[in-house]
């Protein structure tokens, strides 16, 4: 595809995609004091979607999510991992790095899906965010992590942290793992979605722009139960899983 007519294409998807974020932030601001959960849920599965389709991405799931309570676990590749997963659960609570809070416009989204905040900076913040996801699984909720920590290039698997899979531990709550997988017309492991190294949000959100037919892959694999797991060697399994699933995709 020629450079001209990809940039412009590229500059039409990411207008559409700003203009579909501030719609999004009004829907917040002036509906949801006065929706319930469920209602609340149908708008973020709604916005997640055609934010996807807007940026020019094409979503395939396979396998189903469990009803009820669950601790799902993911691999990470960038920020918009969490509008694939909304698009198709809008009901989890990903607990996310606290930073996100600060970014413009998309803090104040994530923030409305009553995500959860982690300061990755301080070792003794994880015993408290187990906690609150304790509850949160208690209470039937769907809480969503990201064990690699950070962000990774797509091809590979980074390290499984295994902390926050406590919290599906001591409440024996089902742990079911996500696998995530973005191509392109041009690479089975697509460039276009990496989000590593000092890319910015606004430079990730170009790259997504102007890719040729990305498609994301979202693998539910069936759910476990983990009571009186270890959870090292939980993370490590689930890590195999997630990998298999990959594997399958290439």
């Amino acid at each position: 595809m020629p450079g001209a007519w990809r940039t412009l294409r590229g500059g039409w998807r990411l207008a559409r995609a700003v203009l579909h974020g501030l719609h999004g932030l009004a829907i917040v601001l002036l509906r949801f004091p006065s929706l319930g959960r469920d209602a609340r849920r149908r708008h973020i599965a709604w916005w997640a979607g055609k934010l996807l389709r807007l940026l020019g991405m094409r979503l395939t799931s396979q396998g189903q999510f469990r009803p009820g309570a669950k601790l799902l676990v993911a691999n990470h590749v960038s920020w918009i991992d969490i509008m694939v997963v909304h698009a198709i659960c809008p009901e989890a609570r990903f607990v996310s790095k606290a930073d996100v809070q600060r970014w413009p416009l998309v803090g104040r989204l994530v923030a409305a899906a009553e995500t959860l905040y982690i300061e990755r900076e301080r070792r003794r913040d994880a015993l408290r965010v187990v906690h609150q996801m304790a509850e949160a699984l208690q209470a039937g909720d769907t809480v969503a992590v990201f064990p690699e920590g950070t962000t990774g290039p797509g091809d590979e698997l980074l390290p499984f942290h295994a902390n926050l899979l406590q919290a599906a531990i001591a409440t024996d709550t089902p742990v079911q793992a996500v696998a995530l997988r973005f191509a392109d017309s041009e690479h089975a492991v697509s460039l276009a979605a990496a989000y590593v190294g000092e890319t910015t949000l606004a430079q990730s959100l170009w790259m997504l722009a102007c890719a040729d037919g990305l498609v994301v892959h979202l693998v539910v694999l069936p759910a476990r139960s983990v009571g009186h797991a270890d959870r090292r060697r939980l993370a490590q399994a689930l890590r195999g899983e997630i990998g298999e699933a990959l594997e399958r995709l290439a």
